[in-house]
């Protein structure tokens, strides 16, 4: 066809509006749904912390027995690398990435735990240790200490613990309210959810408490934690995350993966109990699903395998918890559980190997692709998606410090607010 050659059609133009018309209102349901995914920070991991052990130097004593653990058992790169299977050029830098995440902030997800790693315990003995909890967070963040993600796992919606659960949650609030605004990196977590039936309900005791508070309708979200067979396939036959999510009224947050309590409702044993065993990939990838698009982030499990002891076993351990993170990584699970300060130079040096070992592939693709080459050779055909996909990747490395927005720049020739452009996040003038 030549410049200004005239084309033809065969339909009216009214044909085109009744079909956007009888689409409207799937158009408003697919927005409403599938916001796409945040395009805030993520952390990397959640740390569990029972209440009653909680102190005003929980983060920092973490951060120093892991950097204790590093000096003893791994001293310097050669070591370290060779413990992980790293090659020596690529353990150094992340070796020094650790060691400086250690000292800076290494914990970047603090959960208070109320309950299986607090218990049952007196009424006036919970209400004490919410309203500590909410005092010693609230401190944190007025002196500039606490970790940016923070909040509490409240018992369930079960019938046995609900209005403990309930009256806990108040009191943590309340309290952390009476200090001020509150943090911007609030989490609370809903954990044992079976039925969607108990996420509503969750939603509807964070809007009572939005308006007896005064607080900005939604300002409340929560995640939900999938520990249960029913969670992931209901009486009726069907899938039950999605169930949750859309009974949670755009308050959900994120879904969470509980190793043990899944693992044992599936009757596997205790030794098989892990991240990685069939029944857990089964129910991780139907949250994946269910989560995809909607804005509800994913996180995995734990394994209770702790580095310590003599520095074989020490070392053992950290084979297999940087040998899951990276697994979880290559799923798109992007966050997981860690239960002792032990595990956190493994979370870290999985998280930074990951992508500073993707960084040279990633960025020549995308650069290639942002200026229509092919940086393949033809063995590769990425489309909008794959870019989205590879500028994704290359902003959650620069987000959690495992790249600098400079070599990136460097590498691609883009700026970040092209990464985002090519990743469909928004301008921020756009609501970003």
């Amino acid at each position: 066809m030549t410049p200004g050659e005239r084309v033809t059609t065969t339909l009216a133009a009214a044909v085109t509006t009744g079909i956007g018309a009888s689409l409207a209102a799937v158009d408003a349901d697919l927005a409403r749904r599938y916001p796409g995914a945040p395009h805030t920070r993520r952390p990397v991991h959640t740390v569990y912390v029972p209440a009653d052990r909680l102190t005003a130097d929980t983060v920092r004593s973490w951060g120093t027995e892991a950097l204790a653990l590093l000096s003893e058992h791994a001293p310097d790169a050669a070591s370290f690398g060779t413990v992980l299977g790293m090659p020596e050029a690529l353990a150094g830098p992340v070796r020094a990435r650790v060691l400086a995440k250690l000292e800076r902030e290494p914990v970047e997800d603090l959960r208070v735990d109320f309950e299986d790693g607090y218990g049952p315990r007196p009424d006036a003995e919970e209400d004490a240790a919410a309203a500590r909890a909410a005092r010693l967070i609230a401190r944190a963040h007025a002196e500039g200490t606490a970790p940016p993600f923070t909040g509490l796992r409240v018992k369930c919606m079960e019938a046995a613990v609900r209005d403990r659960g309930i009256r806990t949650l108040d009191i943590f609030l309340t309290t952390l309210l009476a200090a001020g605004p509150l943090p911007a990196g609030l989490r609370i977590t809903l954990p044992k959810v079976s039925y969607a039936e108990q996420v509503a309900a969750m939603a509807r005791l964070c809007e009572e408490f939005e308006k007896a508070a005064g607080l900005p309708p939604g300002r409340l979200g929560f995640e939900i934690q999938i520990e249960t067979t029913q969670a992931i396939l209901g009486p009726d036959g069907r899938a039950t995350v999605a169930r949750m999510i859309d009974a949670a009224g755009g308050r959900a947050t994120a879904l969470h993966y509980g190793t043990f309590d899944y693992s044992a409702a599936c009757e596997v044993s205790a030794a098989h109990q892990a991240p990685d065993h069939p029944a857990a990939d089964h129910a991780k990838a139907v949250m994946q699903v269910a989560a995809a698009g909607t804005g509800v982030l994913l996180s995995d499990g734990s394994t209770n395998v702790l580095p310590v002891g003599p520095t074989a076993r020490v070392h053992d351990a950290w084979r297999l918890h940087h040998g899951l993170v990276r697994r979880s990584l290559a799923r798109a699970y992007y966050q997981g559980w860690d239960m002792h300060p032990g595990h956190l130079p493994t979370r870290y040096a999985a998280v930074y190997a990951f992508y500073r070992e993707g960084l040279d592939h990633a960025a020549a693709r995308l650069a290639a692709y942002a200026g229509g080459a092919d940086a393949t050779g033809g063995a590769v055909l990425d489309e909008p998606a794959t870019a989205r996909a590879l500028s994704g990747f290359l902003l959650r490395g620069i987000d959690c410090g495992a790249l600098d927005v400079a070599e990136v720049t460097g590498a691609t020739a883009l700026d970040r607010s092209r990464l985002e452009a090519l990743a469909g996040r928004p301008a921020p003038d756009a609501g970003a």
